[in-house]
């Protein structure tokens, strides 16, 4: 089958087509002909830094990619064979992904409503699970208001979508131009700001919850945005790692009790995770739910043009690579 290694880790370049032997399922594992592959913005930070990937045991030759969609082609011992046959999606781990079959464990699929494509449910899949559970990591409740950092990406998406249907005073975004802003603004977003932090009108003097999804050098000057007790959630570290001492901006706004953590949905248990998807599944596959935005469905082949575009900042959604 082909799939798509990192050859080199670094730039999108490194990423090459290469010929694997099908996979096969083990025990409590399903095989899976993918229709739809979820390009991640964990797939770019993982293909970049060779240090974390290395942390993770990952080494060249390793196939990107989470989360597919698809139909079960076969199935390991152990796991009932009615789902040969059936569309699902299906979280891979932080690999295995990019490829034509891909292995899944049973307890990470789910059912695809007859509705619901592919490319959707890969586009929905982690990034409404994360975008779910970071807003509840910052105890957010209605009337309060919401700035998320970063936007214009699939968990950014879902992130403001919720945000606005959970009674959010206002949802503030973070984004690079006038006409993603506006874009954000039919999502459910109130405020547009630009990258960093400034211009909106009208917009809150400051924020009871920060989803950040960015990270990076600037991370540490939103924390002069929070309310006294607000809460900042790192979802992401799609800019790379903030400075050391980024605590130390919060030390310096010690009389305003402001919060700081981060979040990954491997801390929610798998039913918790199924139940929620299975809702979000439901939502966007019904007019007037959730809507998932799909960048553009490029060839599994075009992996690396998908990536350059992903670091380029030229995404609005998520890419789908199609085998």
């Amino acid at each position: 089958m082909k799939a798509v290694a990192i050859q080199t880790f670094g730039s999108p370049e490194g990423l090459a087509v290469i010929d694997l032997p099908a996979p096969i399922p083990a025990g409590g594992q399903v095989l899976i002909d993918t229709e739809a592959i979820g390009v991640g913005g964990v797939d770019a930070v993982i293909r970049r830094d060779g240090a974390l990937a290395a942390a993770y045991g990952f080494k060249e030759g390793h196939v990107l990619g989470s989360e597919v969609a698809g139909t079960v082609a076969a199935v390991g011992d152990g796991v009932d064979t009615s789902w040969i046959g059936r569309r699902v999606w299906a979280f891979t781990g932080l690999g295995g992904g990019y490829a034509e079959q891909a292995i899944a464990p049973v307890e990470e699929i789910l059912p695809l409503p007859a509705n619901l494509s592919a490319a959707d449910a890969v586009t929905l899949g982690s990034s409404g699970v994360v975008a779910h559970f970071g807003l509840s990591h910052g105890r957010f409740a209605p009337g309060e208001s919401v700035l998320v950092r970063g936007a214009a990406g699939s968990i950014g998406i879902m992130t403001v979508q919720l945000a606005a249907r959970g009674g959010a005073g206002a949802v503030a975004v973070t984004t690079s131009s006038a006409e993603r802003g506006d874009r954000l603004r039919e999502l459910g977003a109130t405020h547009v700001l630009d990258r960093s932090g400034e211009g909106g009108e009208d917009a809150p003097a400051g924020y009871d919850v920060i989803i950040d999804i960015v990270a990076g050098a600037d991370l540490p000057s939103f924390f002069d945005r929070l309310n006294p007790n607000g809460r900042m959630v790192a979802v992401g570290i799609v800019a790379g790692w903030p400075p050391t001492d980024f605590g130390m901006s919060m030390i310096a706004a010690f009389r305003k009790s402001l919060s700081f953590s981060t979040f990954s949905a491997d801390t929610v248990s798998e039913p918790d995770r199924r139940a929620v998807r299975t809702e979000q599944f439901a939502a966007a596959s019904r007019g007037g739910g959730l809507r998932t935005v799909v960048h553009e469905v490029l060839p599994l082949e075009h992996a690396a043009p998908a990536h350059r575009k992903m670091d380029a900042g030229e995404v609005f959604g998520r890419i789908v690579l199609r085998p």
